[in-house]
């Protein structure tokens, strides 16, 4: 920490000379938050109280609402193509199959090591809060842990390590495919059914704090039956968030219509009750009706570009689902990158590359595509995580990121184009002190704890590389 925000005064308010708000751009703005880290002054137009720290520009932190943080230790390790006769073409499916293999020798200390690394970059890079969609519950032999929700709160000692905000979502996981095919040996690790997921639930009962969530996830409706789902929901008190993984891939849509006629998300709403709580993972494979069956209910889209990319998934219809009043939020999913501006350009360059014209993601009353883009991601992901982040104002987290104003690319910048800057400039990351829960966890780029995290994550890495 600097001296300034060493004081007890100043280590709990920043005076930010441009802010984003709600609204949008503010000037001279005091933002102060109290020792539990809610927010619970934001001034505009306020005087420099002396002692305070400064930052040009202040911004609300990223929600990452997609995670699965196991698979931070095999980003690169599977790029490179498979049958040289090419009897088996690269996918998503093939890409599973060798992500299996990795899981199956993880233990729950190596999930702590790799999620506190994952969560340092996310913070470096501007995510404040992380949704864990987490489905490795079991030991490697398939056996439940004594504690059955040993794993998941090894992730959220992950997350308290590294200092990020968390929703935890146990993952709901039956099946490997619809109409309750029997999962394979190597998904034995992610077998739960609706009593296994409520039993997990309820065990992280006593972690749930300001910093913690503690929602569901019923994996997909391939891995998970309508009437599991049901069942879950009737036992979930009614505002935890609840996600899903939905019409990610061409061949679930066939799998779909094959078993119910229907396509995933037709099928997902003619069965179930959907709501504001509900994130929709990927849905990138949407007819007309789905995607307004969608932006009516309310539920997130949940989109993951750099993965969805990686993957090989597809497209995500954007502008029609803005057109309906879609809602939005962003997620690192394989974290093949940790950067909150990666996934939004990708998101709006994507849609050029599909529409081929600039400037998608924007809307009748914001203009500006960067602004647009953070401002809608924000507002979804805070609504996917199910906690009060998201926006620099009284009663939410005080999840605050400043950006570093003295980098070339933001010298002589205006206001209204400092997000367009950040999120299409360069690939210098902009981020420069990061506030978490009240707390400063990135100070000049560099996390408080990098080094001892790094270490312990190289030492993981090395474990799990000799079962290669």
């Amino acid at each position: 920490m600097s001296g300034a925000s060493a004081s007890g005064a100043a280590a709990s308010a920043l005076f930010a000379r441009n802010a984003l708000l709600p609204s949008g751009w503010a000037q001279d703005v005091l933002l102060q938050w109290d020792a539990g880290g809610e927010l619970i002054d934001v001034t505009p137009k306020a005087l420099h109280p002396a002692g305070v720290e400064l930052a040009e520009y202040a911004i609300p932190g990223m929600v990452n609402l997609h995670s699965h943080s196991f698979q931070r230790a095999l980003g690169g390790l599977t790029e490179k193509a498979g049958d040289a006769a090419g009897n088996v073409a690269d996918s998503f499916w093939t890409w599973r199959d060798l992500m299996y293999r990795f899981a199956r020798n993880i233990t729950p200390e190596h999930m702590e090591a790799i999620a506190a690394q994952l969560f340092s970059e996310c913070l470096r890079h501007g995510y404040t809060s992380v949704c864990e969609f987490h489905y490795v519950q079991r030991a490697p032999d398939g056996a439940m842990y004594a504690n059955p929700a040993e794993t998941a709160e090894r992730v959220i000692a992950g997350a308290r390590l590294a200092g990020i905000g968390m929703t935890m979502l146990p993952v709901l996981y039956s099946y490997a495919g619809f109409g309750s095919e029997p999962l394979k040996p190597e998904q034995q690790r992610f077998k739960t059914d609706a009593q296994d997921v409520l039993k997990i639930i309820g065990g992280l009962e006593t972690l749930r704090d300001a910093q913690t969530e503690v929602g569901v996830a019923p994996h997909s409706l391939r891995a998970a039956s309508v009437s599991q789902i049901k069942e879950v929901l009737a036992s979930l008190p009614h505002n935890r968030p609840v996600h899903i993984h939905i019409a990610e891939q061409q061949g679930e849509v066939r799998q779909s219509l094959e078993f119910s006629g229907r396509r995933p998300v037709q099928y997902l709403y003619d069965e179930v009750q959907v709501d504001s709580r509900w994130c929709l993972v990927h849905a990138t494979h949407l007819v007309d009706g789905e995607v307004q069956s969608i932006a009516r209910s309310g539920a997130v889209a949940g989109l993951c570009p750099t993965t969805e990319a990686n993957l090989g998934d597809g497209l995500f219809p954007l502008e029609p689902f803005l057109a309906h009043g879609g809602r939005f939020g962003i997620g690192s999913d394989s974290h093949i990158s940790q950067s909150a501006v990666e996934e939004l350009r990708w998101l709006e360059y994507g849609q050029r590359l599909m529409q081929q014209r600039r400037n998608i993601a924007v809307s009748a009353t914001q203009r500006n595509v960067g602004d647009f883009l953070w401002q809608s991601a924000l507002q979804g992901g805070a609504q996917a995580a199910g906690r009060a982040v998201g926006a620099l104002e009284a009663g939410k987290r005080a999840d605050i990121v400043v950006l570093d104003d003295g980098h070339p690319n933001l010298y002589g910048v205006a206001v209204d184009e400092v997000l367009g800057t950040l999120v299409f400039s360069g690939n210098d990351n902009l981020v420069k002190h990061v506030l978490a829960g009240g707390q400063w966890v990135v100070r000049e780029q560099k996390h408080a704890a990098q080094q001892a995290i790094a270490a312990r994550f190289k030492q993981t890495l090395a474990e799990l590389r000799e079962f290669r």
